[in-house]
Formats: C-alpha cells, sequence, structure tokens
C-alpha cells in the first residue's frame, strides 16, 4: 500500500509520542521514499518544497523524545535527501546534543541562514550554557536582534549554572521586562550555587515587588520549591518561618499542592522536626508520586519513627508505587537508627532481587552503620571487605566509630588500613584511628598514626563554637 507525504506526516504528528508507532511510521518513509521527491511534482509546489521537511521534523522531534542518536540519523537522512531544514528542525537537536555535535549544527544553522530565529538561538545558548562554555553562550545572545525574554531568561540560567550570580543579577536589573521564569531563574540560580540566604532575600524582594503586588506576575510551582528547598538546607527558626510563609502564601491564594511543592514542604518540615505539619501536608496530598513518600520515610526515620517509616514503605508498596535508589536510602537509615539489623538486611537483599534496584556506595554505608551500631562489627568488616568497590570516607567512618564504641580496636586498625591506601585527605578518620588506640594506651600506634597525617600533608580542620543570636 503507497501513502502520500501529507498522510505520512498526518501519522508521525499523531504518533509523536508512542515509539512503536514511530517505528512502523519510520519503515512507511523508507517503503514510500519515492514519494517524498516524487519526479511528476511540479517544482513550485507546496509538496515538492516543504512535504519532504515537514515530515522529517515530525521525525526528528519524534526520536528527539525516545532516541536522540536515530533523530540525528534522520537530520543527516533529510540533508542527504536534499529537504531543506528550516527553523523547527534545529531546536529538537540541540536540546540535548553535547557540544562537538551542538558547534556543528550551529554551523549547519548560520549556512541556511536561519540563526535571526529566536528559537534556534536560545536553544543553542543553551547547548553552550549546559556544556560549561559561557563565553560563546553569551555570544549567541548578543546576536539576539531584538530584546526577548525568552533569551535574556536563557542567559540567565547560563550565568547561573556557571555559578555567575552576579552576572546574572546584572543582567536580571537591565531587563526592560520580567516574567515569572526570570525571578524563578534567579532564586533557583542562588539555590543552585549553594547561597540559599540570598535564595530566601531575592525571593523576598520578588514577593514585595509591585509586579507581584499587582499581579502581573506570580510565583509558580517552580519558585515555591526553589524557595522551599532552600529553607530546608538552613538551620534556624527564621528560616523554618520563611518556609511557613510560603506554606501560608501557597494555602491563601488556593494554590493546587502539586506533588513537588508537597514534597518540598514534606522534606522542609521533616529536616526541621516538625513531624506534625509533615504528616498533615502529605494526608491532604491529592497526588504523591516516589518521592513523595521518600521524603515522608525520612521525615519519620529521622525523627525517631522508625517503625512507622517501615509501615509507610509497606504502604508505598501496597499503592503500587516502585522503590528507588533513594526509598532504599531511607528505610536502611530507619533500620540503622532503630538497629533493625533482621529488617534492614532483608531489605538490603531485596533491592536488586525485587526491585532491580543496584546498591551503590550509600547503601552499603547504611548497611556498615546498621551492623555496627548494633555490635555486629565482624559482619560490617565483612561487608566492606567483599563491595564491589572501594569504600569510601563515608563507610569507613560509619566502621570505625562503631569499632570506638564497641572496643574493638584492633579490627578496626585492620580496616583502617583501607583508609591509608585510599590516601584521603579526610583527617577525621586518622584522628578517628589515632583516639582508638590512645584510648587503649596503644601510644607507638597513636603516634605513628599521627606521624602518616604530617607526612601525608592533611591539616587538622580546626574545631569552632558558634552561638545563634535571635
Amino acid at each position: 500500500m503507497s501513502y502520500s507525504g501529507e498522510c505520512l506526516l498526518k501519522l508521525a504528528q499523531l504518533c509523536m509520542k508512542f515509539p512503536k508507532q514511530m517505528m512502523q511510521i519510520h519503515s512507511l518513509v523508507i517503503t514510500n521514499g519515492h514519494i517524498l521527491h516524487h519526479p511528476n511534482a511540479p517544482s513550485s509546489s507546496f509538496h515538492h518544497k516543504w512535504m519532504p521537511t515537514l515530515l522529517y521534523n515530525a521525525l526528528i522531534s519524534a526520536y528527539h523524545i525516545h532516541n536522540n542518536n536515530k533523530a540525528l540519523l534522520f537530520f543527516t537522512h533529510m540533508l542527504a535527501n536534499q529537504a531543506p531544514p528550516n527553523s523547527h528542525t534545529f531546536p529538537p537537536l540541540l536540546k540535548s546534543s553535547s557540544l562537538p555535535l551542538g558547534t556543528t549544527l550551529h554551523s549547519q544553522a548560520l549556512k541556511r541562514g536561519l540563526m535571526s530565529d529566536p528559537f534556534i538561538l536560545t536553544t543553542l545558548l543553551a547547548v553552550y550554557a549546559r556544556n560549561n562554555n559561557l563565553a560563546d553562550a553569551h555570544r549567541v545572545f548578543e546576536e539576539v536582534p531584538m530584546f526577548s525574554i525568552v533569551a535574556c531568561n536563557a542567559m540567565l540560567n547560563a550565568f547561573s549554572m556557571n555559578g555567575h550570580m552576579e552576572a546574572a543579577v546584572s543582567l536580571f536589573d537591565h531587563m526592560p521586562q520580567r516574567d515569572v521564569v526570570s525571578w524563578t531563574t534567579v532564586v533557583n540560580g542562588f539555590a543552585l550555587n549553594g547561597n540559599f540566604g540570598a535564595a530566601i532575600l531575592f525571593f523576598g524582594k520578588m514577593m514585595s515587588h509591585k509586579d507581584v503586588v499587582d499581579g502581573l506576575v506570580k510565583p509558580n510551582e517552580a519558585t515555591y520549591v526553589s524557595m522551599l528547598s532552600s529553607c530546608a538546607n538552613l538551620d534556624g527558626q527564621a528560616a523554618l518561618d520563611c518556609g511557613k510563609q510560603v506554606h501560608g502564601y501557597v494555602v491563601m491564594n488556593e494554590v493546587k499542592l502539586g506533588v513537588f511543592v508537597g514534597t518540598s514542604l514534606i522534606n522542609l518540615y521533616g529536616k526541621m522536626g516538625c513531624l506534625s505539619y509533615a504528616k498533615n501536608v502529605f494526608r491532604v496530598m491529592v497526588s504523591r508520586e516516589v518521592c513523595t513518600w521518600n521524603a515522608m520515610i525520612s521525615s519519620l526515620a529521622s525523627n525517631g519513627r522508625e517503625k512507622e517509616a517501615l509501615d509507610m514503605f509497606e504502604k508505598m508498596k501496597l499503592q503500587g508505587l516502585k522503590p528507588n535508589d533513594v526509598t532504599f536510602m531511607a528505610v536502611l537509615t530507619a533500620c540503622a537508627r532503630a538497629k533493625f539489623v533482621r529488617e534492614g538486611l532483608e531489605l538490603f537483599h531485596s533491592m536488586l532481587h525485587d526491585f532491580q534496584v543496584v546498591p551503590v556506595m550509600k547503601h552499603y554505608g547504611c548497611v556498615v552503620d546498621l551492623l555496627g551500631r548494633a555490635g555486629y562489627i565482624q559482619e560490617a568488616a565483612d561487608i566492606i571487605i567483599n563491595m564491589p568497590f572501594e569504600p569510601d570516607a563515608t563507610v569507613l567512618g560509619a566502621f570505625l566509630g562503631a569499632c570506638r564504641i564497641h572496643e574493638a580496636v584492633e579490627l578496626g586498625e585492620e580496616i583502617g588500613k583501607k583508609v591509608l591506601k585510599l590516601h584521603t585527605q579526610h583527617c577525621g578518620l586518622y584522628m578517628l584511628l589515632s583516639s582508638m588506640n590512645a584510648e587503649k594506651e596503644r601510644w607507638d600506634h597513636a603516634a605513628d598514626l599521627r606521624k602518616k597525617i604530617m607526612e601525608a600533608g592533611i591539616e587538622k580542620i580546626p574545631a569552632y563554637s558558634m552561638v545563634h543570636l535571635t
């Protein structure tokens, strides 16, 4: 059966989100390839000039969603068949391309006179920013023919991603027009670069700005999430109060408590020890995803409700949700804190066998901590010895801490040799080993360790005290 170009285009547009159907359409394009360049079609006809481009664009966009390599393959076929790319061809190719490929596509767009298109420029700017090439990103930004809030927002994000918050704020201040994306990008930029206090202050500036007061700009879900994440990463009553104000604003303005905002609130309240608030948010949420359950399980585990955390894990599975690596980190932490050794080991072994979640370093660290806290020092040592990769400072630190508590100095020193082989600069591990020997009056061993610390050029981090004034 033969299909027209218009028919194939319509099918491609309808089936864009369905990979199996797209593969079938791909086959039809190959088997009906003569339709794209029919020898009897008039040279000036729409069919002859633009139908191949539209069809290739639809296929490229579809395969960009499902298979980036095939999207690029279609682009090469497009060029080989002399179908002229247009402004809709390049953005999906650029969105997930690496820097070398992005540069090649940049050249192709330039060659075809498409570099005045704001969508291509903005997407190309994002490619350079994503690959830490801020200079080229800025040069592309300067090529935007007239003010474009979308391009400005992309440049704000480029500065933020590369740690240039001063430049981001300067650009923001000089923008003749701003939208919620502009404000949110700067708030998120400060948070992304670890300056959570500045993120909160900028959010306060946003909320007092006339555009927000007059209702021209309203915070969106991304704004709330960035703000609540910043609050959760700070200690103290001020951060908690700020998070509560955001929560109050959401309630007062009847904003739908979506998955991401709700999960961020649970995470904030859990970290701040406000477990009842976290439970209330979880209870009123209409829709919950795996990340929501993870936040609630972590909140319970970190607030002395380890049994409730494990019960929540069982309820999550009954909802038909599949646990991920973060889920297992939360439940293993709960088991370690409550010394639920049997339950913790069963969960650890079920990760790969039942849920196809491959354990990584942090999961092994939880198991070592679980066994160490419960006094199973030799079993914890066996876990470390049989790990599929070298233990890091966190795993070794958990083990050495358990050895010190349970006075297993010899075993601690045996595993501690791995610390020396790793040449880690974590002075705390060396000092812990030295202190363990000193407590047992093994002065020669303690002295040898301190000597090795000096020879390795590791400096002890000085301790300090801090008083919070309110």
